[in-house]
């Protein structure tokens, strides 16, 4: 909550602070926009070098692409580790987890019905249960320590080698498999520079970015935390918002809840697992109580909306405008109560 100025030099100072506080706002914006540019530079050079040595589209979706989605939230974890802020790291991880299910998932539902295909329930769904699981026991006692990081980021090797097998297994070498992934055809030079140009702007604007809320949450006295739940986290989500909602609009929405589903699994794996390394932290109880405890009780009411869309036996399972209403909802409580803790 922002301080309350009772004399003339206090407003004075308020005053002189103004346009440092224009400055961060800038420097979150510009940062947002730098890092979607960017990782879409960064995902479609690396992709099409990848392409052009041999990997097929599929391999490279499921790994490159994957990898890519969460660019953003894995460059602002890393950036604020390195600054000595992991509580925002961690906040921006769960809350792009939270958001890209209460708030990417939801619109994407309400814009168009979403189909759920069966290997969504029976492999990826798991997989994301049961990391929820191992990051609540690692986060239980408000700290993150090395051993706990670590072990976080190498699971993520069995999860992409269990996935790609599920996916190889489902798609073989079909037309539909190669169709399955999408990537933009450039030469090794061209491919080579967007892949450079990409990833040395994802890191300035992820720098810019943290810069900014870490300026605009001591401007405000509001814990950095906060910040990284609400405004980092929604912000570093944004690319899975635009793909998704512009996906639903073209008809294309049947690939949002796997690529939901697959963006959760590498915050919680890849993204959240960096600050413990660079720098074992304590934090604030209330990321277990109230923030974990969020996310997992909306990763359980989307598995929960899954397997009623199986059960309810429709020639085509899915979820539409009642479940992403009731979804929308929850996060919009979720965000009041950041809001009653904040002031």
């Amino acid at each position: 909550m922002a301080a309350n100025f009772n004399s003339d030099n206090e407003r004075a100072s308020l005053f002189d602070s103004i346009p440092l506080i224009m400055f961060a706002a800038a420097a979150i914006l510009a940062g947002f926009v730098g890092l979607i540019w960017s990782a879409d530079r960064f995902v479609a050079g690396a992709a099409a070098f990848a392409l052009n040595f041999g990997l097929t589209p599929m391999l490279i979706g499921l790994t490159i692409v994957s990898f890519g989605t969460s660019a953003p939230e894995i460059l602002v974890s890393l950036s604020a580790s390195l600054d000595g802020s992991g509580d925002i790291a961690i906040g921006n991880a769960i809350g792009s987890n939270i958001a890209n299910i209460g708030l990417v998932l939801a619109v994407t539902a309400l814009i168009a019905r979403i189909p759920v295909q069966k290997h969504i329930l029976k492999d990826e769904l798991p997989v994301l249960l049961i990391i929820t699981a191992m990051a609540g026991w690692f986060l239980r006692d408000a700290e993150l320590d090395r051993s706990e990081g670590w072990i976080l980021l190498l699971s993520l090797l069995p999860a992409m080698a269990y996935m790609i097998w599920t996916k190889q297994r489902d798609l073989g070498d079909s037309e539909k498999a190669r169709e399955e992934e999408g990537v933009e055809a450039m030469s090794t030079i061209a491919a080579s520079l967007s892949f450079g140009g990409g990833l040395i702007l994802l890191i300035i604007s992820a720098k810019t970015l943290v810069w900014g809320a870490q300026t605009t949450a001591e401007f405000f006295e509001v814990n950095p935390l906060i910040i990284g739940l609400t405004v980092l986290a929604i912000g570093t989500s944004l690319p899975e918002l635009a793909a998704s909602a512009v996906s639903a609009l073209r008809g294309h929405h049947d690939i949002a809840l796997g690529n939901i589903i697959g963006s959760n699994i590498f915050n919680l794996l890849a993204v959240m697992s960096i600050p413990g390394i660079i720098q074992p932290l304590a934090y604030d109880p209330e990321v277990f109580k109230r923030d974990y405890l969020a996310m997992a009780g909306l990763t359980l009411f989307l598995s929960v909306i899954i397997a009623f869309a199986f059960l309810s036996k429709n020639n085509k399972p899915g979820f539409g405008r009642i479940a992403g209403g009731l979804l929308l909802l929850s996060y919009g409580l979720y965000c009041y109560q950041l809001y009653q803790d904040a002031v």
